[in-house]
């Protein structure tokens, strides 16, 4: 290697050392906002970073109650998004989501149709109980979440970036709900269930909110931020032993390529693309946690979350009492 090409390198590492270090600083700062609203749900608040820093799209799933729209607005004003909220409903059209032409007559009196753009048009779409509407309308939601633009009357129009959806559902209630199918859940990067919080801080939600202030969020970052850590995600390094440990689970979540005792169970399985968001979501996970390379332990935290939507027992297996979360603990335990 010449003088000149050496110089280069170490200036191309200085400079992304650099981004490194701002990154982690904004990052440490946008989750410490964060928990400054959001109370006992750090697993929770974790995984929807995540998820957003490696510039994919969340489900989140949990019963009322939980702080799930909460959340999203304070992921919006922490992150410095353009953030809206769509409730969704069974009479929901497409267009409400999209938009669309309306015609107008100028001064003239020549008449010629205008795009009205939808709520769609946001850098944060929270998609509000997203399977209380037809699947018309959730394909032309999830067709935008993996294409970036959406098509009205034969025109394209692009989405802003970046564009991200986080999606809820309601566990319980099923009645009058359309599920989503497999394809289209497999636009998630993952599928974050919301819990119940402990008593310690359910004890602090009852003292902080129910009083006469009450905690606001506050920016820590700006659009420009996140998308340049999402790119800083793409160039961290990830180690052999990780992509081999992504690569086994993967893998052997599919039936008759792992271990039979287990695969027996499962019906179907993940494909290539539950690899690369869990490539993509190990290095985000290291960049909120400090770290500048993911870890196998980075795998196993977050092997349920990208794979439990984008697998299925068989009805047996669901017979004998087993559940997916059981047999990726399973998988997971047997990494490394």
């Amino acid at each position: 290697m010449s003088a000149t090409q050496d110089n280069n390198a170490t200036s191309l590492e200085s400079a992304v050392a650099r981004t490194a270090e701002a990154a982690l600083e904004k990052v440490a700062a946008a989750r410490a906002a964060i928990g400054a609203v959001i109370f006992g749900q750090e697993t929770v608040v974790e995984q929807a970073l995540v998820t957003l820093i490696a510039g994919g799209h969340g489900l989140l799933v949990g019963v009322p109650g939980l702080a799930k729209t909460k959340l999203v607005e304070t992921l919006g004003v922490v992150l410095g998004l353009d953030a809206r909220r769509v409730q969704f409903t069974p009479d929901l059209m497409p267009a409400d989501i999209l938009g669309s032409e309306i015609m107008e007559e100028g001064e003239s009196g020549k008449r010629a149709f205008r795009f009205v753009r939808g709520p769609i048009f946001a850098q944060l779409l929270m998609a509000d109980e997203i399977n209380r509407a037809s699947p018309r309308t959730q394909s032309a939601l999830l067709q935008s979440m993996q294409e970036y633009h959406v098509t009205v009357a034969g025109e394209r129009h692009d989405l802003p970036r970046p564009f991200h959806v986080l999606a809820t559902q309601n566990p319980l209630e099923q009645e009058g709900t359309y599920p989503l199918p497999e394809a289209q859940l497999d636009r998630f990067l993952m599928q974050i269930d919301v819990l119940y919080p402990d008593r310690a801080a359910e004890r602090r939600i009852l003292i902080e909110t129910t009083g006469e202030a009450d905690a606001s969020a506050r920016p820590a970052m700006t659009a420009d931020d996140l998308m340049t850590t999402q790119r800083l995600v793409r160039r961290l390094p990830v180690g052999d032993s990780v992509v081999d440990a992504i690569l086994d689970l993967v893998r052997a979540a599919r039936p008759g390529e792992g271990d039979g005792a287990l695969t027996k169970h499962i019906a179907w399985g993940p494909g290539p693309r539950a690899a690369q968001s869990l490539m993509l979501a190990t290095r985000a996970r290291a960049l909120i946690d400090g770290r500048l390379a993911p870890s196998i332990d980075d795998v196993r935290a977050l092997a349920e979350p990208v794979l439990k939507h984008r697998m299925a027992l068989t009805f047996a297996a669901r017979a004998e009492g087993e559940t997916i979360s059981g047999v990726i603990a399973r998988l997971a335990a047997r990494l490394g």
